[in-house]
């Protein structure tokens, strides 16, 4: 699935176009301006159109810019800059639509176990209709009871339906992120195998550091920000001109021909206005890449903790649901249906205690699923994965802990 969506994700595609598009500006930011060629007819008289005898030549003239040193090499630096920061941000948009994509895939498995779940729990519930009609017939029970269940019934069609919406709704996002169709990723989803822990919040913090594209990015604009504050600077000292002149003209002893070399600068008249405020606008660009890049950090920061709290908590919980809760009450739904048996208990109880049940193993898919997307976020957040199967297909053997 993940490989799908790298290969065919129209926003990957298009940050990865960026990222060359920006990368082949460095080579133009280290040259310098292209030379300029002029030739010129002079002096030619009109309307004839032909030179005149004394004055008239046919003149090339050739001028180049000549940056003063040092501008080509902070100009390069900050386009190098640049791309990296780009190719820093492909990367960061392929784990965020990774992210996407497993965020959608996670949701699916939730609503297509939720969906079995209540497929399990009707079946369930048409047997214990069965009993209870069964009951009534021979005079022993009541006919709400049966009324009942053809509800709780009907509730469970109504749960099936709305699960299988929102699991075609799922496969319909995922299809649109791999630019594709929904049939090419239908399939069983089953969650991949997750780490057995969870590093330490000191760890993570130095893996982002080390390999989170979007701080990588951030790096590198500081980077490009200081260069153009080297480039600003260097701006108020003027460019050189150099030119080459060639001309002839026809005499009546031969061909007269001249040569002229010429040298020139830009002069910065309105240096106050232009090339001073070119150094205050660099700089103030230069605080502000190093502020976001501090908020990035904080933000990363941030980020990583709260994954951590929803994987223990989502680790505690799902552990307290299968040793404690979901037995005890699988255990007091059996012990209620053979109450109502002998009628000891009444249907509301059985019923009640069915739909406990119901909804404790749906809280398991549902753990399982925001763990699969807190480790899903924490590979956005750190730019590589963790999950040590991730979604590349449908099939893994299930978790421990019960499955219907």
């Amino acid at each position: 699935m993940l490989i799908l969506i790298d290969t065919r994700s129209p926003r990957v595609r298009a940050a990865d176009a960026l990222a060359r598009a920006t990368g082949a500006r460095v080579a133009t930011a280290l040259r310098p301006p292209d030379p300029e060629l002029q030739l010129g007819l002079m002096n030619y008289s009109l309307p004839k159109g032909g030179p005149d005898p004394v004055l008239g030549m046919t003149q090339l003239q050739v001028m180049q810019m000549v940056p003063i040193p040092g501008k080509l090499s902070a100009a390069g630096a900050a386009a190098r800059a640049r791309a990296d920061a780009a190719s820093a941000r492909a990367l960061d948009v392929a784990w965020e639509v990774r992210a996407g994509a497993a965020m959608a895939f996670y949701e699916r498995y939730q609503s297509a176990g939720s969906a079995a779940l209540a497929r399990e729990t009707r079946r369930l519930l048409e047997d214990v209709a069965a009993f209870a009609s069964a009951m009534y017939r021979v005079g022993e029970g009541r006919q709400s009871d049966v009324l009942r269940a053809r509800v709780e019934i009907a509730r469970m069609d109504e749960e099936i339906v709305r699960m299988e919406a929102m699991q075609e709704a799922a496969t319909a996002r995922l299809a649109a992120m791999a630019d594709t169709t929904s049939d090419v990723v239908a399939g069983a989803p089953q969650l991949p195998v997750f780490p057995d822990s969870v590093p330490s919040l000191d760890a993570l913090e130095q893996l982002a550091v080390e390999t989170r594209p979007m701080l990588a990015a951030g790096a590198a604009e500081v980077r490009a920000a200081s260069a153009d504050v080297r480039l600003a600077r260097r701006e108020l000292w003027p460019d050189l001109q150099v030119g080459l002149q060639y001309g002839q003209r026809r005499m009546d002893m031969g061909i007269d021909r001249m040569g002229s070399l010429m040298i020139g600068a830009t002069l910065p008249v309105f240096a106050g206005a232009r090339q001073l405020r070119m150094r205050e606008e660099s700089a103030a660009m230069r605080q502000m890449a190093v502020a976001e890049l501090s908020s990035m950090r904080a933000e990363t920061r941030n980020q990583l903790s709260q994954i951590r709290i929803t994987l223990s908590s989502t680790r505690r919980l799902r552990d307290l649901y299968t040793s404690s809760v979901l037995p005890q009450a699988e255990a007091a739904t059996a012990a209620a249906l053979s109450a109502y048996r002998t009628g000891a208990v009444d249907f509301m109880t059985v019923i009640e205690n069915r739909m406990s049940v119901n909804r404790y193993r749906q809280e398991l898919f549902a753990l399982d699923a925001a763990e699969g997307r807190a480790w899903v976020e924490l590979e956005m957040v750190l730019g590589r994965v963790i999950v040590s199967r991730p979604l590349s297909a449908f099939s893994t053997r299930p978790r421990a802990g019960g499955r219907p």
